[in-house]
C-alpha cells in the first residue's frame, strides 16, 4: 500500500485515474492503488514471450482454484468437474439466472448492493426484488423470507442473488446465516447464485464461508474470480462453481460462453491463486492499516459521519446523513473537496445519504481525501 507514488498512480489508464480530471482524488470504482503480485507478472510475462495468446483452455484455474480454497477456507467441496470458466463474476451471474430463472422471473437482492446487480438482472429481463439489510448491515432473514414468500406467490420460479462478502458494507455473512439462507431457498424453491469475488479479502479475525459449503446448498451455484483479490479486473476470468445438485444445471451452460474469458487472464489468475498468496497476506495487513487510519482520520475530522468498518473487501461505507448533504453526498465531496466516491443512491434501498469509499489506496492519499472531504462540509 505505500509503493507507489501519486505521479506512478497518475500515469494509469484505467478507468479510476482517467474519469476524473486530475485535480480529483479518486476513491470510487473497485480497483487498488498497489503494484501486481510477482507471479502474476512473471505468468503474463512468459505467456508474451511464448506468444501464448490464443483462447482459454483446460483445468488449471479451477484446480488452483480448489487448492486455494482448501488451505484458506478449509473447503475441500470444490470439485473441478463441476465448474466452468466463463468471462466474468456478472456475466457468470447473468449466465447463472440464465440457467434457474426465465424471462420475467423474480431475482431477491439484499440492498444496498453492488450496483450492477440492479442494472444486470433488469437488462435480462428479469424482476428485481428487494430484501433489504438490517440496521446492524446484515442480512435481515426475515425479510429475506418475505422476499421468498412474495417472489414464488405466483407459482414461477424465483433466484436469489447473494453478495458474500456483501458488497458495500464489508459485511462477511457466518456459516449460520448462510445456512438459514440455503434452508429458506430449499423452503420455497429459490436457487441461490452467489457473487463471491471478494472471497479472498477477508481481514481480521473473520472468515470467508463459501456459500456451497453449508448444508442444504448443494443446489447452489457460485462465481468466484481473482480479480478483486489481486487487482485483475482488466484480465478477464471468473470461474461458475456448481454443488452437486447443481451440476445439471451448469451442464446446460452454452459452450460458447467458455470462449468470453481471456486466455492471458486465466493465467494471470492461476498465478494469483496458485503463487500470490503471500502477496495477498501482505495486501491484508496494509488494508488492514487503512481502515484502522480511516476510522480515526472521520474520528478526527468528520465525527459526523458513521462508519463501521468492514470484515472484508476494500470498500467503506460511509453513513453521512447527520451531515445534511442530501440523498447524494457523494456529489457534494466531488464538487467542493475534489475527491470522487461511489454515490449511494446507486446501491439501493438504504443508500441515500451514503456514499463508498474505496481505501485500497496509499495511507498519503487517503489521509488527503478525507483532509478534503472535511473541508468540503466545513
Amino acid at each position: 500500500m505505500r509503493v507507489l507514488t501519486l505521479d506512478d498512480l497518475r500515469r494509469r489508464t484505467s478507468m479510476k485515474w482517467r474519469t476524473y480530471p486530475e485535480d480529483v482524488l479518486p476513491l470510487w470504482v473497485a480497483e487498488m492503488d498497489v503494484p501486481l503480485a510477482e507471479p502474476v507478472v512473471r505468468a503474463v510475462a512468459e505467456a508474451m514471450e511464448r506468444g501464448d495468446t490464443g483462447y482459454a483452455a483446460g483445468t488449471g484455474y479451477a484446480e488452483a482454484l480448489a487448492a486455494f480454497a482448501g488451505k484458506r477456507w478449509g473447503w475441500d467441496g470444490l470439485a473441478v468437474d463441476r465448474t466452468a470458466i466463463v468471462p466474468d463474476v456478472m456475466l457468470g451471474v447473468v449466465e447463472m439466472l440464465r440457467l434457474v430463472t426465465g424471462p420475467g422471473d423474480p431475482v431477491i437482492v439484499n440492498p444496498p448492493v453492488y450496483p450492477p446487480f440492479f442494472a444486470f438482472v433488469t437488462h435480462l429481463d428479469r424482476r428485481i426484488v428487494e430484501a433489504p439489510l438490517g440496521p446492524d448491515l446484515r442480512l435481515d432473514l426475515a425479510a429475506l423470507e418475505d422476499a421468498f414468500r412474495r417472489a414464488v406467490g405466483g407459482g414461477g420460479r424465483a433466484a436469489y442473488l447473494l453478495c458474500s462478502p456483501h458488497n458495500p458494507t464489508g459485511t462477511v455473512h457466518t456459516a449460520g446465516e448462510l445456512a438459514a439462507v440455503a434452508r429458506l431457498a430449499e423452503r420455497y424453491g429459490v436457487r441461490v447464485v452467489a457473487d463471491e469475488i471478494h472471497a479472498p479479502l477477508v481481514t481480521g479475525g473473520a472468515r470467508f464461508v463459501p456459500y456451497l459449503s453449508v448444508p442444504g446448498a448443494e443446489r447452489g451455484l457460485s462465481l468466484m474470480s481473482a480479480s478483486k483479490g489481486w487487482n485483475l479486473a482488466g484480465l478477464k476470468a471468473a470461474l461458475a462453481v456448481a454443488g452437486p445438485g447443481a451440476a445439471a444445471d451448469l451442464a446446460r451452460l452454452p459452450e460458447e460462453v467458455g470462449d468470453g474469458p481471456s486466455h492471458v487472464g486465466v493465467l494471470a489468475h492461476t498465478a494469483a491463486l496458485r503463487d500470490g498468496t503471500a502477496w495477498l497476506d501482505a495486501l491484508l495487513a496494509g488494508l488492514d492499516e487503512n481502515r484502522r487510519l480511516l476510522t480515526r482520520l472521520l474520528a478526527e475530522r468528520l465525527p459526523g459521519i458513521v462508519h463501521r468498518a468492514g470484515e472484508a473487501t476494500y470498500l467503506a461505507w460511509l453513513d453521512c446523513r447527520a451531515l445534511g448533504l442530501g440523498d447524494d453526498p457523494a456529489e457534494v465531496f466531488l464538487r467542493r473537496g475534489r475527491v470522487a466516491l461511489s454515490p449511494g443512491p446507486d446501491f439501493g434501498t438504504g443508500g441515500a445519504g451514503h456514499v463508498r469509499l474505496n481505501l485500497a489506496t496509499t495511507p498519503e492519499v487517503l489521509t488527503e481525501a478525507v483532509r478534503r472531504m472535511a473541508a468540503a462540509v466545513s
